[in-house]
């Protein structure tokens, strides 16, 4: 049994915070669990990664943007098949 198609992907804020970085660009292929950008909040620097990896298709947000929890960030499209 097959899982059937991959899906796109919107890759949200996890919580408020301040955008320090943001690693990826249009085009960029992303494997699952790739970093797409760091999130500064409450004094910590997190991690904001993909669950399902694609091809980044567009990017919402930009260094030093303030976001809010579930803010989208990056949406992928479902990586190319081989």
């Amino acid at each position: 049994a097959g899982q059937g198609p991959p899906k796109a992907e919107v890759i949200k804020a996890s919580m408020p915070g301040v955008l320090i970085d943001v690693a990826v660009k249009v085009g960029d292929v992303l494997e699952a669990g790739a970093g797409v950008a760091i999130l500064e909040a409450m004094k910590m620097q997190n991690e904001v990664t993909c669950q399902h990896g694609g091809v980044v298709e567009e990017v919402l947000v930009e260094t030093g943007q303030s976001v809010d929890a579930n803010q989208p960030l990056v949406r992928l499209a479902p990586p190319q098949e081989a």
